[in-house]
């Protein structure tokens, strides 16, 4: 929320506590987005684009554990859908 600019290859992992339907919106934020929704596994369940300013909610197919905001577009230009496995941080 009120950032002007996402880095081209930079994005925003959020980790949950607990592993469930997770939904975010993107009230206040400035960029449009995209989220992907992760397993606890680092695979993606699903691919959302988000508006900037919105109060639409989006959420993940099923169960997540972690979501990763990226620049809109951004997984579609690098080919990257539902399924893909994302390495993740050892947190």
């Amino acid at each position: 929320m009120g950032r002007q600019v996402l880095g081209k290859n930079e994005g925003m992992l959020f980790v949950f506590d607990r592993n469930a339907t997770q939904c975010m919106w993107m009230k206040n934020t400035l960029i449009d987005l995209d989220v992907a929704f992760l397993n606890t596994k680092g695979q993606i369940i699903n691919i959302e684009s988000m508006t900037a300013g919105s109060s639409t909610i989006h959420c993940s197919a099923h169960e997540a554990k972690h979501a990763l905001e990226m620049n809109s577009g951004w997984f579609k230009t690098h080919g990257i859908g539902e399924g893909e496995q994302i390495k993740l941080p050892k947190l």
